[in-house]
C-alpha cells in the first residue's frame, strides 16, 4: 500500500509540473522593487492617490484591458470622485469631446471631428463610453498637435507669437524645460551630433500642457486617471514632474506597462520605472 501512494503521489507531482510548465500567464504585477504584487493590492494603493498616471504601450492589448480593469475598480471606489483623462485627445477638442459625452452631439460627428487616433474604436472607445454612461468628466489633455510641431521646427519661442486664443490650449508661458531629465536627455543623446533641441523640448511642451490641464481639472478628494504613453511618466518624469512642480504634495501613483521575453522576473532595467509594472510577454498581439 505504501508503495502504491508513493507512486500515486509521484505521478500527482509529476502532473501538476506538467500543468504549471503549460501555465501562460498574460502579465504578472511588479512593485517598484521587482516584487510580485496582486491586483488588490495595487489598487488598495491607487484608491489613496490623488492621481495616477497609466503609463501605456500604445499597441499593447493587455496595457488597454488593464486600464479598463482599473478605471472600473476606481470607480467602484471613488465613483462621481474620479476624474479620467488622456493623451489621446488634444486641448482644442474638449468642447467636442465634452458635447458627445453630455449626448449633445451624435457618436458618428465626435468621431468625424475629435481627430481620434487610429486605435480609438479598439482602445480608448470603451474608456469613453464608460465615462459617458457614469457621466465622469473626461479631460483632453494634450497639446494640439500642430503647435508640437511648431516647437520642433521653429523652438519653443515660435509659441510667443500665438494668438492669446490659441495660448489657451498650451500651457502657460514661459514653460520651464529640464534637458537634464532623464527622459529628455536620453532624446539628446540618440540625436547626438545632429545639433537640434526642438525635438525633446516638443515632448516637455507636451508634458508640461498635459500636467496644465489636469491641475486646472483636479481637486483635493478626487483622483485622477490619466491614460498616457508610459515614456510620459515613467521615472516620475515627464508629466509627472510638471505636477510636482506645482503641487508637490499631492500624491502621485505610476502605472508602466513593459514587455519582456520572460515575465517570471523582472529585469534590472524594469525595476523602479513606475510604482507598479505590469509584465507582459514580448510576443504579445498587438491592437496594431
Amino acid at each position: 500500500m505504501g508503495k502504491k501512494l508513493s507512486v500515486f503521489i509521484l505521478i500527482a507531482i509529476f502532473q501538476m509540473s506538467f500543468i504549471i510548465e503549460k501555465d501562460k500567464p498574460a502579465y504578472i504585477i511588479y512593485n517598484a522593487k521587482g516584487k510580485e504584487v496582486s491586483y488588490k493590492k495595487m489598487m488598495k494603493s491607487l484608491k489613496k492617490s490623488d492621481m495616477v498616471f497609466f503609463g501605456e504601450l500604445h499597441n499593447n492589448p493587455i496595457a488597454h484591458w488593464m486600464q479598463l480593469e482599473v478605471t472600473k475598480t476606481l470607480f467602484d471606489a471613488k465613483k462621481t470622485d474620479l476624474v479620467l483623462g488622456a493623451e489621446m485627445f488634444e486641448s482644442d477638442n474638449q468642447l467636442i469631446l465634452n458635447e458627445y459625452l453630455s449626448e449633445s452631439i451624435s457618436k458618428k460627428s465626435f468621431k468625424k471631428e475629435a481627430r481620434l487616433w487610429d486605435n480609438y474604436t479598439t482602445d480608448y472607445e470603451p474608456l469613453v463610453e464608460l465615462a459617458k454612461k457614469n457621466k465622469l468628466p473626461f479631460i483632453a489633455t494634450n497639446i494640439p498637435r500642430r503647435y508640437a510641431s511648431v516647437v520642433f521646427k521653429k523652438g519653443i519661442e515660435a509659441l510667443n507669437d500665438f494668438s492669446d486664443e490659441a495660448k489657451k490650449y498650451i500651457a502657460p508661458l514661459p514653460i520651464k524645460i529640464d534637458l537634464e531629465l532623464n527622459c529628455y536627455k536620453s532624446m539628446l543623446e540618440m540625436m547626438r551630433g545632429k545639433g537640434n533641441t526642438n525635438f525633446p523640448k516638443a515632448q516637455a511642451i507636451k508634458d508640461a500642457t498635459m500636467a496644465h490641464f489636469i491641475l486646472e481639472n483636479w481637486k483635493k478628494g478626487q483622483t485622477f486617471l490619466h491614460y498616457n504613453g508610459s515614456f510620459h511618466s515613467d521615472n516620475h518624469e515627464g508629466i509627472v514632474w510638471y505636477i510636482q512642480q506645482k503641487e508637490a504634495d499631492a500624491q502621485v501613483k505610476t502605472i508602466s506597462v513593459v514587455e519582456q521575453d520572460d515575465i517570471k522576473k523582472l529585469t534590472k532595467e524594469n525595476k523602479g520605472v513606475a510604482d507598479f509594472i505590469i509584465c507582459v510577454p514580448s510576443n504579445m498581439t498587438k491592437t496594431y
